[in-house]
């Protein structure tokens, strides 16, 4: 039963995460294309979501705290189940 319920909160937290990394993708290679959520390209992503790259931009800075928090919540989520 407990196990069942992990699982179905683990779905259900899952399910905006293409559009939470899409957002903060678009922010990191700055553009606005679509593609970019089919490319497979990692570095800056990952650089953005542990450094900070763009200091002066205050929705990147937002963007990035709030996704940092999103995964782990879903690390969370995923060992707990």
């Amino acid at each position: 039963m407990t196990s069942n319920f992990w699982f179905w909160a683990f779905m259900i937290w899952s399910f905006p995460l293409g559009y939470y990394r899409s957002q903060f993708r678009k922010i990191v290679y700055q553009t606005e294309d679509w593609k970019i959520n089919i490319k497979p390209v990692f570095v800056k992503e990952v650089k953005g979501l542990f450094q900070n790259l763009y200091p002066e931009n205050d929705n990147y800075l937002k963007m990035r705290n709030f996704y940092r928090f999103y995964l782990v919540v879903y690390l969370v989520l995923f060992f707990l189940w």
